[in-house]
C-alpha cells in the first residue's frame, strides 16, 4: 500500500480481506439472529450470538453520508486531494466506510444514490470502494 497506514489484519478480519484479494466482497451474517455486518467480529452485535458466517455482498449499495476532504491529515494522501470518505449501505444491510473513485471530488455524490463495488489494490492490498451505478453516474 506504498505509504499509505494499513488496516490490521488478524485472524477475525483474515476472510474480508482474503475475498477482496479475490474480488469479492464478504460480511458477516448471524446465524442465531438474521442480522449482517461489518467490520469483523466474534459475536453478532444484535444478539451476542458467536454463531456467523461470512457470506459475499452483491457488491450494491447505496450512499448514506459522505464528506469530502481538501486537507490532507496524514501525507500519504496529499496527492488524492480532494477525496471522499463514504459511507456506503450495502443491499445486504451492512454499512461501511469507503470511497467513490469517480465522485469528482465529491461533487458527483448524492445521499441514496447507487453504487457498485469496485475492488482496487493499493500496494498489495485489496480495498473495497464503489463506483456511482446508474443514473448517479451521469
Amino acid at each position: 500500500m506504498s505509504d499509505l497506514p494499513r488496516p490490521q489484519i488478524d485472524d477475525r478480519s483474515r476472510p474480508y480481506w482474503e475475498g477482496l484479494a479475490a474480488g469479492r466482497l464478504l460480511f458477516q451474517h448471524c446465524r442465531a439472529c438474521g442480522r449482517n455486518w461489518l467490520p469483523a467480529r466474534d459475536a453478532c452485535p444484535s444478539c451476542l450470538s458467536p454463531d456467523a458466517e461470512w457470506r459475499p455482498a452483491s457488491g450494491n449499495g447505496r450512499i448514506v453520508s459522505w464528506v469530502v476532504y481538501h486537507v490532507a491529515y496524514h501525507d500519504a494522501f496529499k496527492d488524492r486531494l480532494p477525496y471522499d470518505v463514504t459511507l456506503v449501505e450495502l443491499d445486504e444491510g451492512p454499512r461501511l466506510l469507503t470511497n467513490i473513485v469517480d465522485s469528482r471530488g465529491g461533487k458527483a455524490l448524492s445521499v441514496d444514490a447507487r453504487v457498485r463495488l469496485a475492488v482496487q489494490t493499493e500496494g498489495d492490498i485489496a480495498l473495497a470502494r464503489f463506483t456511482l451505478a446508474g443514473d448517479a453516474a451521469r
